[in-house]
């Protein structure tokens, strides 16, 4: 496991101060988001909250330097909090690991997105597109949209895209559209799943990828029997 690196006074009030001016540029940059951000108490945590949000619901467009370097700045003093774990410290070509896979030092995390690649647009939900994003930084959904752009159309089921990481302890991240289980687990989705598989070891090969960390694909919203 990483090192947790334990936050002093110090580093608390540096983030309150980052976050407090992230949260005035965002508002300002989306000021139908005012009137919510109003529910939300002043202490740290309903702030960083906030933040969250705001990022989340935010559109693919262009940002301020000074957005992207204040951003960077807290993500990096967060990262650091969380501890980062490296694999290269594991025995073994395959390795069960547990907990939060934006911790990983590995060449490439697999993201579980939709078929829009942009992230999650839901404020502080639980899955892990949206963790992933939220842990990056805004740069991500910028190049998952350019991504798209120049693709033209949603991304089907099974197949993968790859960007950079930016704010992440990895060099890259793999996206892959899983199949949606509405029902019945069906040889069609089972089919689907595997080349998910295919598609991100596909690019990890291209790309000289030596170690990839997959999530479990569509076990979340998209209702895949763990």
């Amino acid at each position: 496991m990483g090192a947790v690196i334990v936050a002093s006074a110090g580093d608390i009030m540096n983030k309150s101060e980052l976050v407090n001016k992230l949260n005035g540029l965002l508002l300002a940059e989306m000021p139908q988001y005012k009137s919510q951000a109003k529910f939300f108490q002043d202490d740290y945590i309903s702030q960083r909250q906030l933040l969250t949000s705001l990022m989340n619901v935010r559109p693919s467009m262009d940002a301020s330097e000074e957005f992207l370097n204040l951003q960077n700045e807290l993500l990096s003093i967060e990262t650091a909090e969380k501890g980062i774990v490296d694999v290269s410290e594991r025995n073994g070509r395959i390795v069960l690991w547990q907990g939060d896979i934006t911790r990983l030092n590995v060449d490439a995390i697999v993201n579980a997105a939709n078929d829009k690649l942009l992230g999650c647009f839901y404020p502080c939900h639980s899955c892990i597109d949206n963790a992933i994003h939220s842990a990056a930084g805004i740069q991500l959904r910028l190049e998952c949209a350019k991504v798209m752009k120049k693709q033209g159309f949603d991304e089907p089921t099974g197949k993968a895209k790859i960007t950079g990481a930016y704010n992440l302890p990895c060099k890259y991240v793999i996206h892959t559209v899983g199949p949606i289980v509405q029902e019945k687990l069906t040889v069609r989705h089972c089919r689907q799943l595997a080349e998910c598989y295919k598609s991100c070891l596909l690019l990890a090969a291209e790309n000289n990828i030596k170690s990839i960390a997959f999530c479990c694909i569509s076990t979340g919203e998209f209702h895949l029997p763990n």
